[in-house]
């Protein structure tokens, strides 16, 4: 018995000092289950979007990209500041950067939504929407190249026929290079599923519409909006 407990002592001193080392020599990113982790994989799941409106914001504050991604890697959640029960969630994570600023970076979380909008003028969360107007770039994909899948319907099969696009991978691939969210063509208050309006390039550089929606980890698009005649028939 007395081994026993020596045993178990030992144990809990090590597991005790291994979480310390995780914790604090790790900066948390090891422990997915820790509440600012679960927040972040949640934003990184999904398609980060950079609205118009907040690019030129952006760029007038001369904070890039890479900052961005980094506040998001490397940030503190302010959960105290976040709405975290409303529709869209939006999370605060704050970062103090090289130059010594603390750079705040709003991040929505719309229910059933494959998007994260990302938001940088506001002054508080309670500002944030999400946005019904204009466009926003996508930034960021998933790191699953398998993630977008499309509807096996004649019509929509034909269509990636006639744009050299069967295999979905290229789909991701051109999404990755260049794509935008026309949101006055998408419907995030529609149910069951938020629809997105996905504009990109074809191989040949021509703009195509898709419709889509989120299907548990995937992106499922229904439909294309071909600028061309391709013969395929509903």
């Amino acid at each position: 018995m007395e081994s026993f407990v020596r045993r178990l002592k030992y144990y809990g001193i090590g597991f005790g000092i291994g979480l310390i080392f995780v914790l604090f020599f790790f900066q948390n990113r090891g422990c997915s289950w820790l509440p600012a982790n679960r927040v972040k994989n949640s934003i990184l799941e999904r398609v980060l979007v950079m609205p118009d409106n907040q690019k030129d914001y952006m760029l007038s504050q001369g904070i890039k990209k890479e900052d961005i991604i980094s506040v998001l890697n490397d940030g503190d959640v302010n959960f105290d500041a976040s709405l975290k029960k409303a529709n869209p969630q939006v999370y605060l994570i704050e970062k103090e950067m090289d130059n010594g600023k603390n750079l705040k970076v709003y991040f929505t979380l719309p229910k059933e939504s494959f998007i994260s909008e990302v938001h940088l003028s506001e002054s508080r969360s309670s500002k944030v929407e999400n946005s019904k107007l204009g466009f926003g770039k996508i930034m960021r994909l998933p790191i699953d190249k398998h993630m977008v899948y499309v509807d096996s319907s004649n019509l929509v099969t034909c269509q990636q026929e006639k744009l050299g696009l069967l295999n979905t991978v290229d789909i991701y691939q051109l999404w990755k290079k260049d794509a935008k969210v026309d949101f006055s063509k998408s419907a995030l208050s529609r149910s069951p599923k938020p629809e997105h309006y996905i504009i990109f390039k074809d191989k040949k550089g021509r703009e195509i519409g898709s419709k889509s929606i989120w299907y548990k980890t995937k992106i499922n698009i229904s439909s294309f909006d071909v600028p061309f005649e391709t013969g395929c028939n509903e």
